[in-house]
């Protein structure tokens, strides 16, 4: 899964600095509603990180059901914050 083509996909387009605020919020919640529908492990991990990347992502609890997931989702958030 292409990050660019996501933004693209959900956005419509890959500058992130080009989204206008209701766009955002309405890409944001088809990310949202992807993601519950999702069954996946793989797809839902990736939507999982896009939201988190946004600041819009459920807590770990919530969005992940089994520990190594949640445990995956644990590292991506250090890396993502320079920790790892």
């Amino acid at each position: 899964m292409d990050f660019d083509d996501q933004m693209r996909r959900y956005f419509g387009t890959a500058d992130l600095s080009a989204i206008e605020p209701g766009a955002l919020a309405a890409g944001i919640e088809h990310i949202r509603v992807d993601f519950g529908l999702a069954q996946d492990r793989d797809r839902r991990f990736a939507l999982w990180t896009i939201m988190y990347l946004l600041g819009a992502a459920p807590d770990l609890d919530v969005a992940f059901a089994d520990r190594a997931e949640r445990d995956a989702a644990r590292r991506f958030i250090e890396l993502a914050e320079g920790q790892g």
